[in-house]
């Protein structure tokens, strides 16, 4: 009997960074639709400085730009990122610090939003962020959206309401609530503060 070594997988390793890739993607979309960077730029609310710099990989854009840039190229996020990183096994990779900066309506100074995971699909599944507040919070904005959210605390306390209560969360807590209604941070306790909230979103092929 002769022994086999086993055979160790290779690392997933992205060609690309996100910052690339996104750059490549909308430049090759634009293309296919005959159109120029002022024309583009100006239907996303952008300047042509900015959307040349997003197609070189210079600048990484928000969210909130990303998402009006695709949408004036018709192009929806899943079918913006369907292509970004998936290997054998559909594994998706984002190294810390990468989480690309997301601009949530209502969020002033002090707040920031790191989405850690990009859909690819023809429907959004979940959205898992990493957010961060300081004392430079100025504004409590309050949220309502499809789905079911969890939330980890991670760092600092915070009192965060969820409707009619308030719930005081520490370094451990979790709390998990309907989307629908109305909630968002009452008060911060100990700053900074840092937790992970993932929405989950309904399947609607089962009703």
């Amino acid at each position: 009997m002769s022994s086999r070594t086993p055979v160790r997988p290779k690392p997933i390793v992205p060609e690309v960074t996100l910052q690339k890739y996104l750059g490549r993607a909308l430049r090759e979309h634009r293309r296919q639709h005959a159109l120029t960077i002022s024309e583009v730029a100006e239907i996303a609310r952008i300047s042509s400085g900015m959307l040349s710099k997003i197609e070189n990989g210079q600048v990484a854009p928000t969210l909130d730009v990303i998402e009006r840039t695709s949408t004036a190229l018709g192009l929806t996020l899943a079918q913006l990122f369907q292509n970004y990183a998936v290997p054998d096994g559909s594994a998706q990779q984002v190294k810390t610090g990468q989480g690309m900066e997301v601009v949530r309506v209502g969020t002033k100074r002090g707040h920031t939003y790191h989405l850690l995971a990009y859909g690819r699909g023809p429907r959004k599944l979940f959205e898992p962020f990493l957010i961060t507040m300081n004392d430079e919070s100025e504004a409590f904005p309050s949220f309502q959206h499809e789905g079911t959210e969890f939330i980890y605390m991670l760092q600092g306390k915070i009192a965060y309401r969820h409707g009619r209560n308030t719930y005081r969360l520490e370094p451990g807590d979790a709390l998990t609530f309907a989307g629908n209604v109305l909630h968002g941070p009452e008060h911060l306790i100990e700053v900074p503060i840092l937790f992970l909230s993932i929405i989950i979103y309904g399947d609607d092929s089962s009703e």
